[in-house]
């Protein structure tokens, strides 16, 4: 019996995400809620979820010695990270002033522009939230079924600028084209809740079922 950990640090109702995984989950697969290391360490396929802050999400893996966990399984399984899950891999966050973050992908977390404006010239409003389009730049096993510029459900203020455009997989505009999706050996990361993003979401959850890692 294969088994995906979804990990639970205590930012957030994981509710959504685990009944979503467990809907698409091949009949040999369980998928658990999990917070301790040897758990996580025991999964074929980790999900890395979250919201909130950054600085909250670091202290409370700092709390539950959850870190050097999470760089192991991210570098030796296939492993997905859902909205704050993606922007805490990067190297390093602006809000709260700054936080270091796990390091995992280079690259930083800015916020939106108060100023950005949609193509008619109307502001835009900050968090950026409800449906958006996300274009896949690049070939990856999770777009496989998945039209381009399918629509997903975001809600988020931050968003990542990796160092390198080479780990970018997807794109979203909102005032600007921003990362949306980025892709590096085992690590797959969204900033939308692909839990809440009707079929493509679910097909996103389905391949990842199936991912081996790499692209």
């Amino acid at each position: 019996m294969k088994f995906i950990a979804v990990v639970d640090y205590g930012m957030g109702n994981l509710r959504s995400v685990v009944k979503a995984l467990e809907h698409v989950a091949p009949a040999d697969t369980r998928v658990r809620l999990v917070e301790g290391a040897d758990d996580i360490l025991e999964a074929d396929r980790v999900v890395f979820p979250g919201q909130g802050a950054a600085r909250d999400c670091m202290a409370a893996l700092r709390d539950r010695k959850l870190i050097p966990v999470l760089t192991e399984a991210a570098t030796t399984r296939p492993f997905l990270g859902i909205c704050m899950g993606l922007q805490v891999l990067m190297d390093r966050s602006d809000e709260n002033g700054g936080t270091d973050c796990l390091g995992l992908i280079a690259g930083g977390v800015r916020r939106f522009e108060d100023h950005q404006v949609d193509a008619q010239g109307q502001r835009l409003k900050i968090p950026h939230m409800g449906w958006n389009q996300v274009h896949q730049t690049r070939a990856h096993p999770l777009w496989e079924g998945i039209d381009q510029d399918s629509r997903f459900y975001f809600v988020h203020s931050y968003h990542v600028v990796p160092a390198s455009y080479q780990v970018v997989a997807g794109t979203t505009q909102y005032g600007l084209p921003f990362a949306s999706a980025v892709a590096q050996d085992h690590i797959f990361a969204i900033q939308c809740h692909p839990e809440k993003s009707a079929a493509p979401g679910l097909t996103l959850l389905k391949n990842f079922m199936h991912w081996t890692g790499g692209v």
